[in-house]
């Protein structure tokens, strides 16, 4: 019976290993998302680039643009929609368009 034991005590011991590291893995990845969207500033318009800015006014289509937000090397323009509802469009520093999404969505996100 010892002997049986010990034959699968390793394929345990590598599995429990296996699942911690996944786990661990997968924690830090929210972490580093977490602090990466924490990262955002708030900053004014004149300290965003022509390129960027008009690239964000083609993109909102009329819409008024609230805020800017600088996101590491990327920027995001928070417009108001005619709905009432804030979308966050973010570009690169060239002007490129990378993303939009509900910025009340991004908000409450962040709460939990």
């Amino acid at each position: 019976m010892l002997g049986a034991r010990q034959r699968y005590a390793p394929g345990m011991k590598t599995r429990n290993l296996l699942v911690t590291g996944l786990v661990a893995a997968s924690l830090s990845t929210a972490v580093t998302a977490q602090a990466a969207e924490e990262k955002e500033q708030e900053i004014k318009a004149s300290d965003v680039p022509a390129a960027v800015q008009t690239a964000a006014d083609n993109q909102a289509k009329g819409a008024k643009i609230l805020r800017w937000e600088k996101e590491g090397d990327n920027y995001e323009a928070v417009v108001a929609k005619k709905n009432g509802k804030e979308i966050g469009i973010k570009f690169n520093a060239d002007g490129k368009f990378l993303s939009k999404h509900s910025e009340s969505k991004e908000h409450q996100e962040k709460k939990y």
